[in-house]
């Protein structure tokens, strides 16, 4: 995630809802986990290419964006199991390995830390793997600029993240929200302007973080991104969803309208040859794979009827979003905005016969020589 500055300049911090409640986000993030289940592959062929060039003492692995919950670990798990494994296939002692999970201030680790204990037992636990040393830091901040000394780190890695920008981007663009008013995200009515502004923050955002990476590793080192991004067929989002109900509500009497026109969300989702274009223009990088995954909005969720599925959806959503839109509105709206989100789900989905999927990008990257 990254520190995010309101269109009223006041600065606020994204984060996921903490803790391990109903509506937490390390009870509400299957969806997520499927998606970094389904990038394993993509983990185990770079750190295979990492170990081909250096074999490392100590590896190091950051993950940016961490969040809260058993995801976390989840990406340690898969680093210490396919570098053990590699290691007993090449008949080699395996690394010491030092983990640093970054989010912003705000992130709940203090959940993730206290589940540490158990994580280790299991690590140890496991059959055949033979790794002496695993350890974990915190390293909160933006990853937009700096975090670590340079050629420090051996592999980045961030999932569902990087589709956050750092501020709003109609910041400081009067003219241009005006032409959004009543909307606090890209809709389908949205002229071209208003999708530029986000465009160009993106790639802001996106160059700068490429650069910050490129000094942080080692010659050679890799980098995995996961993120939302938009295979260019017309759908609706969950933005988009967000965005046309608080319309609704405002239309309705339930939103002051200074509050709405303060907030906007600060997501944009890059096509893939957006995405390409930032990192040929940066230039620190070579692509090794980029992949489009299509998912439908329920993928990972346990089954059930459009009703239960729903209401799983919404719960998803509202434990990414609740801390956001807290800032703007009271716990009375947001629990009102998310009861007619299920509802609207439900009709795309029974009336309309929308067909509701999401893109995620997949890559890996090498740091150029």
């Amino acid at each position: 995630m990254a520190s995010f500055r309101a269109s009223n300049g006041t600065e606020l911090l994204v984060h996921m809802n903490g803790g391990k409640g109903e509506s937490s986000y390390a009870n509400n993030s299957s969806l997520q986990k499927n998606l970094m289940l389904k990038a394993k592959h993509m983990l185990e062929e770079t750190i295979m290419k990492l170990d081909c060039h250096f074999s490392p003492n100590c590896m190091k692995v950051a993950d940016l964006g961490c969040s809260v919950g058993p995801n976390t670990l989840l990406l340690i798990s898969n680093v210490v199991s396919i570098v053990d494994t590699a290691c007993t296939r090449l008949n080699r002692e395996p690394p010491t390995f030092q983990f640093y999970l970054n989010d912003l201030f705000e992130n709940d680790f203090n959940t993730t830390f206290k589940s540490l204990p158990d994580f280790y037992t299991k690590l140890l636990q496991n059959e055949g793997n033979r790794s002496a040393s695993c350890f974990i830091n915190a390293t909160p901040g933006s990853f937009y600029g700096r975090l670590f000394p340079s050629n420090s780190i051996n592999l980045f890695h961030s999932s569902n993240s990087l589709h956050w920008l750092s501020q709003d981007p109609l910041l400081g663009c009067k003219d241009v929200a005006s032409l959004n008013k009543g909307h606090c995200h890209i809709v389908s009515t949205s002229p071209p302007e208003v999708h530029k502004a986000y465009l160009k923050q993106y790639q802001q955002d996106f160059k700068l973080f490429l650069k910050s990476r490129s000094e942080e590793l080692v010659p050679g080192g890799a980098m995995i991104l996961l993120f939302l991004g938009n295979q260019e067929n017309p759908r609706i989002t969950g933005w988009e969803m967000i965005s046309l109900i608080l319309n609704e509500m405002f239309l309705e009497g339930m939103i002051e309208e200074e509050k709405l026109e303060s907030f906007n969300i600060p997501v944009y989702e890059p096509t893939v040859e957006e995405l390409r274009n930032v990192i040929q223009e940066e230039g620190s990088f070579f692509i090794q794979r980029l992949e489009i995954l299509i998912l439908p909005w329920d993928d990972g969720m346990s089954e059930g009827s459009d009703d239960i599925k729903a209401e799983l959806m919404a719960k998803h959503v509202r434990a990414i979003m609740e801390p956001l839109m807290s800032t703007k509105f009271g716990a009375e709206v947001i629990t009102e905005v998310f009861v007619r989100y299920q509802k609207k789900v439900v009709q795309l989905m029974e009336v309309e016969k929308e067909k509701l999927e999401f893109a995620t990008l997949m890559i890996s990257m090498t740091k150029n020589a």
